[in-house]
């Protein structure tokens, strides 16, 4: 098709703190793939052969994610300088004698192909816009920019009431749109700001795609809301990381659910393991004796599961792990060269070399390079039993899943026997010494050691009679 894919790649993601340092949110891996590979791809599997990339802050993190398609499939677009918003970035993408149909998907997006095809169907069928919208579902409508929907006789459900960071709406935005040429003249016409929001509403100064979107509706123009069939994620705060996850693995699991396991040539299954349901071997891997796998799992290349290690329902590893010596892993993605060992527990989501020895109770978010001292433990349960809510940016957030898991930056490490207390964030470059328990969020390039007060007194044989 000569249709255009547009990906937004160009944000600063600074509540995604402590992950947006050392790249790009985009380019995140999900289930061990970077976010904008996965929606690259997913242009292709549609029939996209044009992918134009708005890039910003880290821009060779987002190149390098996107590599393996190949530069000459992909060409790259900076944010004007002084030009803040996704309406500036969409204008950027497309020269102005060019104004085509356009796909645009926020490239911090998690979303399944089938939920694509139907928003891009909705303008394919006469709409002049579309945009995908997942529904609220109890969450606070406060961080979203939502909208309501709206039914015409023809059967065609159009978008309206969109309004950015309100107090009401069923659905919000989910970072997927579909835009004719006759939706240019009012992206040009950007007011440079959102100014569909509530009475104080205070929005931020920079053009948003949404405001474009709310005026051609206000108009009784044909803007089409798609209600997402399946999950959709918008990587913005570090606890979303743990729902992309889920999301993306349970997509797997119901692949691989219909498939059978799929055990590729020289991957090596030793008859002493405890294998349960399917799993996915990739070549070179190794599952050795004593070994529980509780089903629907995924091993890569030349990663050994061995010595009585126990790895529960839904978790990945990924390729040149060690996963040993009686380590417990539950639902978790493990990213490349990692290791849990030693009786370690973790739950969660693991970057590429990370390390967990010796008896460390972890679950949360570790990032790239990440050593966890033996004995680290993270705490989970508040003596309230409640969930932790979390600052970000000055906001009081309360998460709908991971409020209590701990985030720790790249680059990052722990002594031995250090304790974080629930909803702990830690940042990149930062230690954390032997026997600190951390009870609030530790800024990145920092030390942080416990001072010991200790006295000293005469002692010796004459203490017991001598």
């Amino acid at each position: 098709m000569d249709a255009i894919a547009v990906l937004l790649a160009a944000g600063a993601g600074r509540k995604f703190w402590p992950y947006n340092e050392v790249r790009n949110k985009c380019a995140f891996p999900i289930a061990n793939e970077p976010l904008v590979l996965r929606l690259a791809r997913q242009c292709r599997e549609l029939g996209f052969r044009r992918i134009v990339v708005v890039v910003g802050p880290h821009e060779g993190s987002v190149r390098a994610a996107l590599e393996p398609l190949g530069e000459d499939e992909i060409r790259f677009v900076r944010q004007p300088s002084g030009c803040a918003g996704t309406a500036h970035a969409v204008l950027a993408a497309i020269p102005s004698e060019e104004r085509a149909s356009v796909l645009v998907a926020y490239a911090d997006t998690w979303v399944s192909t089938d939920d694509i095809r139907a928003t891009w169907q909705a303008v394919t069928d006469g709409a002049e816009a579309a945009a995908l919208l997942a529904p609220l579902g109890g969450i606070d409508p406060g961080s979203w920019i939502t909208a309501g929907l709206k039914s015409e006789e023809s059967g065609r459900t159009l978008l309206s009431g969109l309004e950015g960071h309100g107090r009401d709406g069923s659905h919000r935005l989910a970072g997927i749109f579909a835009l004719t040429p006759a939706v240019w003249p009012a992206l040009r016409a950007h007011p440079g700001h959102v100014t569909h929001v509530p009475v104080g509403g205070m929005p931020a100064m920079e053009a948003d795609l949404s405001e474009t979107l709310a005026t051609l509706a206000d108009r009784g123009r044909c803007v089409a809301g798609v209600v997402a069939a399946k999950p959709t994620v918008d990587l913005d705060k570090p606890w979303h990381i743990l729902e992309a996850a889920e999301a993306a693995l349970r997509e797997k699991g119901e692949q691989l659910e219909q498939t059978g396991s799929v055990i590729a040539d020289g991957a090596k299954i030793s008859d002493g393991a405890d294998i349960e349901g399917p799993i996915c071997c990739e070549a070179g891997a190794v599952i050795g004796k004593r070994v529980v796998l509780s089903g629907l799992n995924w091993i890569g290349s030349n990663s050994r599961v061995i010595n009585g290690a126990i790895v529960g329902r839904h978790s990945m590893i990924g390729r040149d792990c060690r996963i040993s010596d009686y380590c417990q892993v539950g639902s978790a993605v493990i990213g490349d060269e990692c290791v849990v060992g030693h009786g370690g527990e973790f739950e969660g989501v693991m970057l590429n070399r990370a390390y967990i020895y010796h008896y460390s109770e972890i679950y949360g978010v570790l990032g790239t390079c990440v050593d966890i001292g033996a004995a680290t433990v993270c705490g989970t349960l508040r003596f309230d039993d409640g969930e932790t809510v979390h600052r970000v940016l000055g906001k009081r957030e309360a998460p709908r899943t991971g409020s209590n898991a701990t985030y720790i930056g790249d680059y990052s490490r722990t002594g031995v026997n250090v304790i974080t207390q629930p909803g702990v964030k830690i940042g990149c470059n930062t230690c954390i010494g032997a026997g600190v328990v951390v009870y609030e969020d530790v800024p990145s390039r920092k030390l942080i050691l416990l001072k010991q007060e200790t006295v000293q007194r005469d002692w010796g044989p004459e203490r017991y009679g001598w």
